[in-house]
């Protein structure tokens, strides 16, 4: 994520920032300018440029407390282009759920801002039922019995469902437990889920890029059913480290798809982060100048992904030791081997074509 100020007193803002702690103005983000701007808290819309006159409000949901972009005044919808792709939102009449909502919001927001930066195309099921994607936010709580039985976080056919459940952080932990995943987030979850909708408009419809999937993650013909079923019952290869970036990656090629694209994501997006902040590492170790790391470029403009995995596992590690001597879980706790690198190289090329 890359970072902001308050235009009006140059105090640094956080990207979900509804307003400057420092002066009080207003925070709105264009997602077409990548740009959040401050805006007076005495008017309820905003002309950002004085060339055009275009006039801007909140988004509908700022009313909520769950949005900070701007939509044009004319637009109809009165949503902006994150909220647009929402189908189901949980019933707000239960403060419970409007607190979990908003957390998912947070992080649907920046995986949104993340697909922009890739150049990927967002285009909302909602007015494109054969190509676009959509968003579904449900509680058990919410439903009837025999609904909650089948409620589950996924994606099918381009309609991604999460939980509102997945937003509480006591009942996430007790997952993380019982589904004994060591890492576990809202944001991961959309990235994951995200990455199921792009291997159906990347790799499927085209067969060159999917005998190259093949050639990296496997034969996706295989049984979904039957894979899943087997690796709840008997788990991971004792040996799925040396191939998969986590146990669920090792279930079925599309899950080792989706696994390893989101780690793609996370990884792009905290080097991006480390490129704002300029950071840089110089261990004091002997022999170990490949622990060194600099987050010298922004890794959306680079095309060579070897140089953005020798920047991203020494910053994991020196981030890692922090948090260590903070007595707090590591926040990278992966092992990323060779294999998973090439796969990892493989969504990067992918990608970078996509841009061009």
């Amino acid at each position: 994520m890359k970072l902001f100020q308050c235009q009006n007193c140059r105090n640094p803002v956080f990207f979900e920032n509804n307003s400057c702690e420092q002066c009080g103005h207003y925070l709105g983000y264009v997602d077409s300018e990548n740009k959040l701007f401050s805006l007076a808290p005495t008017l309820a819309a905003w002309v950002l440029d004085q060339k055009d006159q275009q006039a801007y409000r909140f988004c509908k949901n700022h009313e909520f407390n769950t949005c900070n972009w701007l939509v044009s005044a004319n637009d109809q919808t009165g949503f902006c282009s994150a909220c647009k792709l929402n189908k189901t939102i949980p019933n707000l009449e239960n403060p419970k759920n409007l607190k979990k909502w908003r957390r998912i919001e947070l992080a649907k927001h920046r995986l949104i801002f993340q697909l922009q930066q890739l150049g990927l195309p967002i285009i909302s099921k909602i007015t494109n039922e054969e190509v676009g994607f959509c968003f579904e936010f449900l509680s058990r709580k919410d439903a009837t019995l025999e609904e909650a039985k089948t409620m589950m976080t996924g994606h099918a056919n381009g309609l991604i469902t999460i939980l509102v459940s997945e937003a509480d952080s006591v009942l996430r932990e007790q997952m993380k437990l019982q589904m004994k995943e060591r890492y576990r987030t809202l944001l991961g979850h959309f990235r994951h889920e995200v990455g199921h909708y792009y291997w159906e408009r990347l790799i499927q419809i085209d067969n060159t890029q999917l005998e190259n999937f093949r050639a990296l993650f496997g034969d996706e013909r295989a049984s979904y059913a039957e894979a899943l079923k087997n690796h709840y019952k008997n788990g991971a290869p004792k040996k799925w480290r040396e191939t998969f970036i986590s146990k669920y990656a090792a279930s079925h090629p599309w899950e080792d798809w989706a696994e390893t694209w989101s780690h793609y994501l996370h990884i792009m997006d905290t080097l991006e982060t480390a490129y704002y902040f300029g950071l840089a590492a110089h261990p004091k170790l002997e022999n170990m100048e490949y622990m060194g790391m600099n987050a010298s470029f922004d890794p959306y403009r680079e095309t060579n992904f070897k140089k953005i995995i020798r920047a991203a596992i020494p910053m994991f590690f020196s981030i890692n030791s922090i948090n260590r001597s903070m007595g707090i879980a590591d926040i990278y706790p992966f092992v990323i081997p060779k294999p998973v690198i090439r796969k990892m190289k493989f969504i990067h090329n992918l990608l970078r074509a996509q841009r061009s």
